[in-house]
């Protein structure tokens, strides 16, 4: 058993984190639903000049955002990023 915000689980602590609901905001914003039942809010903006994310500058390819196998992914699923890094570096909505 594990206690997460005040609620006592049962299933198993160590589950990997994903992302059940994305949602693109205003200002590459993301507000994601993870699989804790947290929802958070991660501002991608600082992401969009490094590797595989400059296509996101394209802010109608940026809101296009959806849901794959717990993962949030762009483009048919040619751009992706991991859960735990949103996890780790959302702000709690």
């Amino acid at each position: 058993m594990h206690i997460i915000n005040g609620i006592a689980h049962s299933d198993d602590q160590n589950k990997p984190i994903t992302v059940i609901s994305v949602r693109a905001l205003e200002d590459y914003t993301l507000l994601l639903r993870f699989s804790t039942g947290e929802t958070k809010t991660f501002n991608f903006a600082p992401l969009l000049n490094t590797g595989g994310f400059q296509p996101l500058r394209d802010e109608n390819l940026f809101k296009t955002v959806y849901v794959e196998f717990g993962i949030p992914v762009w483009n048919n699923g040619e751009i992706d990023v991991a859960p735990e890094y949103l996890y780790q570096n959302g702000v709690r909505a």
